[in-house]
């Protein structure tokens, strides 16, 4: 085993894309499972309505995942999408919940790491939907309902964001600048990590010797972040594109 993180995002499992799990596994078992510390930054699933759900399809993830947990630390930070997703499926897959922000530092540089979807303050439709179902409030009544009634209001759920997103444009749902500024400032970090908006990238912002790295969706092909010593770190995407 190396020193080497790994950091990955927007999977978005959905039993009608098969081959993005093959993809997933292959990934666990060929890459993950030689590196040190796994970050998932959220959208592991296509959509997670509660620890009670059967999820049909993704028995061989979890049971890779949790293989993988032997070897290799691995930690889960939600999404917009598996916002739900709890302490019993963590268990199952044998990784750790964290909560976003999180802060480390890799070869003496502060990297602030998040899902991607709070950077995108142009959305305000979006954010205001963001902190209802966030509250933990909301969460613990949405859950006491019947898994049957939460997958039919998760499905209209689905529905409506579809029908949204046909009427912005790709700015608005892109993060906001200023936003990425600030939390740059707020944690005084030099290198930030997120996915979410599926713009696979390198950001440069020269004057204040910071970057930024965007992982990709995994549709078709994986998306993944590597650090290690003495390299540093790589974004593997064949979309990749770097701005100065």
């Amino acid at each position: 085993m190396t020193d080497e993180y790994l950091f990955i995002s927007d999977c978005h499992l959905d039993t009608s894309r098969p081959e993005i799990t093959t993809n997933l596994l292959n990934f666990i078992d060929k890459r993950a499972s030689s590196a040190q510390i796994l970050y998932i930054l959220g959208d592991l699933f296509e959509i997670w309505l509660g620890d009670d759900d059967p999820v049909p399809g993704f028995s061989e993830i979890i049971d890779s995942l949790s293989h993988l947990s032997k070897t290799t630390k691995t930690y889960f930070l939600a999404g917009n999408r598996d916002f739900l997703l709890g302490d019993g499926m963590a268990k199952r897959a044998g990784f750790e919940i964290i909560s976003e922000p999180v802060s480390l530092n890799l070869g003496g540089q502060r990297v602030v790491l998040l899902h991607g979807d709070v950077l995108c303050t142009d959305d305000h439709d979006y954010q205001a939907f963001r902190s209802q179902v966030r509250n933990p409030d909301w969460q613990s009544s949405f859950l006491a309902k019947p898994l049957l009634e939460r997958q039919q209001i998760g499905a209209g759920l689905r529905a409506d964001s579809i029908a949204a997103m046909l009427q912005k444009t790709v700015e608005i749902m892109d993060v906001n600048l200023t936003t990425v500024e600030s939390w740059f400032d707020q944690h005084e970090a030099e290198v930030m990590i997120h996915g979410h908006t599926h713009r696979p990238g390198i950001h440069r912002y020269k004057q204040r010797s910071r970057t930024r790295y965007v992982l990709g969706d995994w549709n078709p092909l994986p998306s993944y972040l590597s650090w290690s010593s003495p390299v540093g770190f790589e974004l593997h995407d064949s979309r990749v594109a770097t701005y100065p």
